[in-house]
């Protein structure tokens, strides 16, 4: 499968990259400095472009030809507000560009509690990181308004790196605990779902989460 990838370079980016390159897909990542991904640029099957998420034209030229646009990108902290841009930026360049499938890394202030109330407006949310939590809302919003093949990946409440054990729970708009009421998957397991649902798409037009 030939894949377009915005963000590579952050933390859950890089292991989204590593997954699809782990599973043999031709990978395009396109990124505002090359430098960044130097490490992997020797890699078979990769291509690092430069472009711009927040520039439909630029995402229409760079998936051009392609199967599918995952999108792992996250506005810097205090710059939240760039996240619907990016994603009506991504909508409007990926219909320009042919391409009809987009997966996005999602965030987990949207998803119910088992109280029905959005986990972003539980007390025990942190409010510093609640105006991410709003962006990523507004912008899954903005991807439901389009009529591409979109799928939202929302992860657990806590995502951070760890190991890949390809063992992992599925849900839809609920947010996934486990026995001690705690919701958290490893940034690599993450991926994989994300890829699985790239290759055998379950949850098309939908938002899905994961966590163990």
């Amino acid at each position: 499968m030939k894949i377009v990838i915005y963000g590579s370079t952050g933390t859950i980016g890089k292991a989204i990259l590593a997954e699809a390159l782990r599973r043999g897909h031709e990978v395009t990542a396109v990124v505002r400095n090359t430098s960044k991904l130097e490490a992997e640029a020797g890699q078979e099957r990769l291509h690092l472009l430069t472009g711009d998420i927040l520039m439909p034209e630029s995402i229409a030229q760079a998936v051009e030809g392609k199967d599918l646009v995952i999108s792992a990108y996250g506005p810097q902290f205090g710059e939240e507000d760039e996240l619907p841009e990016a994603a009506r930026s991504l909508v409007e360049g990926v219909k320009r560009g042919g391409v009809r499938r987009l997966i996005v890394v999602g965030g987990a202030g949207g998803l119910e509690t088992e109280s029905g109330v959005q986990l972003m407006d539980t007390p025990e949310f942190p409010e510093e990181i609640r105006p991410l939590a709003r962006a990523h809302e507004e912008a899954y919003h903005v991807y439901r308004a389009s009529d591409l093949l979109w799928t939202v990946l929302s992860p657990a409440a806590v995502i951070e790196p760890g190991k890949r054990t390809g063992q992992f729970r599925i849900g839809l708009n609920r947010l996934v605990t486990d026995e001690r009421d705690q919701s958290h998957i490893s940034v690599e397991d993450y991926a994989v779902a994300l890829l699985d649902e790239a290759e055998d798409p379950q949850f098309p037009e939908a938002r899905f989460t994961v966590a163990y």
